[in-house]
């Protein structure tokens, strides 16, 4: 983990709280800092073989997204997973996700629909859980074009990407649609409360910190009052589907993942909560240098085939 901080640090990205969204999205990102320690050992960047890559458009509320669709090897058809990238809703993209994507295509034996939603603020909410919800339906009406079985879809997403995973279901949930048979939420940004405990443990960690998050936050620009801004402060979780929560000790997000997966369970959801010491906020991806986020990635695909295999 150290390793790729001091990578970050060496690539000397500049605070996004003091830059413009489009200087913000131009920063080095986890993923450069997790290739530059590869390409420092000898060892190579390109992305872990065995999934291919196709894309296609999705046409959301006033507006079209691309979508990549991530397959692994073999028959089919395959279960699929609606990913949402992280980025605070503002930066970062499908690119800069796929290495987790690539992990869960492979661990989970499924294929995954990666959503390039577009990003605040140019684009302002709620256009972000709008095209995440037109990504969930579109994969559920076209799975069977790309070799996926419409009957078992999850939804899955990291920090931001994880709000907009929970928000999903809550939508498909309030819309009487088919609910995600399972819902995977990495470090998932749920509430706005810049005070608790992890926030003030965190407030000046390395790669996400609390400064940055208020920049997020400013940028997207989200109605607190809107049942899929905060979803820790919605009305009711009951009726969502089963969930994994995972959560990262070095990260401001700490506490409210882990609230959001104990008031998942007071209201009656299944779910499995796990928390990783010693790693930060974006570790996840870093399975190719970072043996936790490995870890990681195994567990949440083995849920992940538990949650489908239960479907068939």
């Amino acid at each position: 983990m150290q390793k790729v901080l001091d990578a970050m640090a060496s690539l000397k990205p500049k605070p996004i709280e003091n830059l413009s969204p489009e200087e913000a999205r131009k920063q080095p990102s986890a993923a450069d800092a997790v290739k530059k320690v590869l390409s420092d050992a000898g060892q190579s960047t390109a992305p872990e073989p065995g999934v291919t890559m196709k894309t296609q458009t999705v046409q959301g509320k006033g507006g079209s997204f691309p979508v990549h669709i991530f397959t692994p090897e073999g028959k089919g058809p395959f279960p699929v997973i609606v990913y949402y990238h992280g980025g605070g809703f503002v930066i970062a993209d499908t690119k800069v996700y796929e290495a987790s994507v690539r992990a869960l295509a492979k661990g989970a034996k499924a294929i995954v629909v990666s959503a390039d939603y577009r990003r605040a603020p140019e684009h302002k909410f709620p256009t972000q859980p709008e095209d995440a919800f037109a990504a969930y339906k579109w994969a559920i009406d076209n799975a069977s074009q790309f070799n996926g079985d419409p009957t078992r879809v999850a939804v899955a997403g990291e920090s931001a990407g994880g709000n907009l995973a929970t928000v999903v279901s809550m939508m498909a949930r309030d819309q009487k649609a088919q609910l995600p048979v399972h819902q995977l939420l990495v470090y998932p940004v749920v509430d706005n409360d810049m005070n608790n405990a992890s926030y003030k443990k965190n407030a000046n960690a390395k790669p996400l910190n609390k400064a940055m998050m208020g920049w997020f936050f400013k940028h997207y620009g989200a109605d607190p009052k809107s049942p899929y801004a905060l979803p820790l402060k919605a009305t009711s979780l009951k009726g969502l589907p089963p969930a994994t929560v995972i959560t990262a000790e070095i990260d401001p997000l700490m506490t409210e993942g882990k609230a959001y997966a104990d008031r998942l369970k007071k209201e009656g959801v299944a779910v499995n909560y796990r928390h990783y010491t010693g790693v930060t906020h974006e570790f996840f991806g870093m399975g190719a240098v970072v043996p936790k986020a490995k870890e990681a990635q195994q567990f949440a695909a083995d849920e992940l085939t538990k949650a489908f295999n239960a479907k068939r």
